[in-house]
């Protein structure tokens, strides 16, 4: 789950309320454990959601199912009620970039490019993910935009490991999108994740001097999540004041795992691939 900066400067607030930590947080390998079911519980929601998503369907009813499992397998959401977000997921469609609220009215159709984000709070730590998902036969544009999301996550992660820099993962990112002839959306970034939903650092996905270029190391947890526009890098926020969409209309697609930094390389905690 991506967040406005100025939502980052509040206090977050899973569950149970408390005070938010500064600071990059190394977390201990009993931590770390923890993290490993909370990425697990994310993972097998979200590979659930893909395979049983079909035109006819509402936002809502996908909504429904992921709180369902996120507490079957004794998590929380970690999005409900996260600075009155309404949700257990943000279901974005189309031209929607992030933070689209589930509604029982939002119909899904053939053709959609459909971003699914959730995030499951276990134990006192969370886990958090993005698919992207096309319903149906989509267009061969919007199976490139996809095609291309997921791959540049895959770039900037293999950049992780003890003694990077987020520019390495951040331009492997950039790289990878504008080669293809897309954009990087600047105004939502990845962060840190642990005990808290949105920790530090900023996770960028592109060159940039505004933010620290941090150093990692192990024990580090980070939520990647580059976001693709086939259009312009722009965004506008609705008047929900939740739904982030495209200035020209443009579609958008977005991938997001939730990584742990190690010595040699990296874990992904909420690797779909391994259920």
């Amino acid at each position: 789950m991506n967040i406005l900066s100025n939502l980052l400067s509040q206090k977050t607030q899973a569950q149970p309320a408390k005070k938010q930590r500064r600071g990059i947080e190394i977390k201990s390998p009993r931590e770390i454990d923890i993290m490993r079911q909370s990425g697990k519980i994310v993972a097998t929601v979200l590979k659930e959601i893909s395979e049983l998503v079909q035109p006819g369907m509402t936002t809502a009813d996908l909504d429904a199912y992921a709180e369902k499992r996120i507490r079957e397998m004794d998590a929380t959401p970690s999005f409900k009620g996260y600075h009155g977000f309404k949700g257990s997921i943000c279901s974005s469609i189309n031209n929607e970039v992030v933070h689209g609220i589930p509604n029982a009215k939002k119909v899904i159709r053939t053709g959609d490019v459909l971003k699914v984000d959730t995030g499951a709070y276990y134990q006192g730590f969370h886990g958090d993910s993005c698919i992207t998902i096309a319903v149906g036969d989509v267009t061969p544009d919007a199976a490139k935009l996809i095609r291309i999301a997921e791959e540049s996550l895959f770039k900037g992660i293999e950049q992780v490991k003890a003694g990077a820099y987020l520019l390495d993962l951040a331009g492997a990112i950039e790289d990878h999108v504008k080669g293809n002839g897309f954009s990087v959306v600047e105004e939502f970034t990845g962060h840190g994740v642990g005990r808290n939903l949105h920790e530090e650092p900023s996770v960028f996905n592109f060159r940039t001097r505004e933010m620290p270029n941090v150093k990692l190391r192990a024990g580090m947890t980070l939520a990647i999540e580059p976001i693709l526009n086939a259009g312009s890098k722009h965004t506008r926020i609705l008047s929900d004041r939740w739904t982030a969409v495209t200035v020209d209309n443009s579609l958008s697609a977005q991938f997001e795992h939730t990584v742990l930094v190690t010595e040699t390389g990296y874990e992904i905690l909420t690797d779909r691939t391994k259920l």
